[in-house]
């Protein structure tokens, strides 16, 4: 396939035509191969996480709920700060408004949070259902976190637990078929609409 188009037009002049661009298909068969029917999505952008550093026991060293608060709210998805916890959006969410509350202190244990701490883990995820009700009115959710790698949780070295706002027919084939999640919702316009509606009591 050829195409040929043209550049910018000097003063007084015709337009300047842009190099010739050959583009040429290569066959499937020309290379080695064993078909088992499946479509691929090339994502290199993920090596970056892949790559990247991994949260370990000491704070800091590559944990994004270390990272976060250093960040402004925007930045860092943040939607509500307290004094001991916060609330974050999920920069990988199963649903729009999922968000993830979160402790200051790099702590990886529910039982190694203080009295303080539990209080205001707690509170935050009763605000956070409320601020999700008036946001959006889901019809459900699931609350709940991940003790340890081997339960499932992705950063287990910092406590988090997940709020997940839940609709009648949101799981479909596509997750289970193609392990993709369709989102209708950018994240930052859904933390903005989850700000507003933070209850202020």
């Amino acid at each position: 396939m050829t195409t040929q188009g043209t550049g910018p037009t000097p003063t007084g002049g015709s337009p300047i035509p842009e190099p010739t661009v050959e583009a040429t298909l290569e066959p499937a068969t020309d290379f080695a191969r064993v078909e088992d029917g499946f479509e691929r999505l090339w994502t290199p952008h993920r090596m970056a996480y892949i790559l990247g550093d991994r949260p370990t026991e000491e704070a800091g060293h590559g944990c994004p709920f270390c990272a976060a608060p250093g960040k402004t709210d925007a930045e860092g998805l943040i939607v509500h700060r307290g004094e001991h916890c916060y609330v974050v959006m999920n920069l990988f969410p199963y649903n729009p408004g999922h968000v993830l509350v979160c402790p200051y202190r790099h702590v990886s244990l529910y039982v190694d949070l203080t009295d303080d701490e539990t209080a205001e883990f707690t509170a935050l995820t009763k605000q956070a259902v409320r601020a999700l009700e008036a946001a959006s009115e889901p019809h459900g959710y699931n609350l709940g976190m991940n003790q340890g790698a081997v339960a499932g949780a992705g950063v287990a070295a910092h406590l988090h637990q997940h709020v997940v706002p839940r609709w009648s027919g949101d799981s479909n084939f596509l997750p289970i078929v193609g392990q993709t999640k369709a989102l209708p919702v950018l994240l930052e316009d859904t933390r903005a609409r989850l700000v507003d509606a933070w209850p202020t009591d």
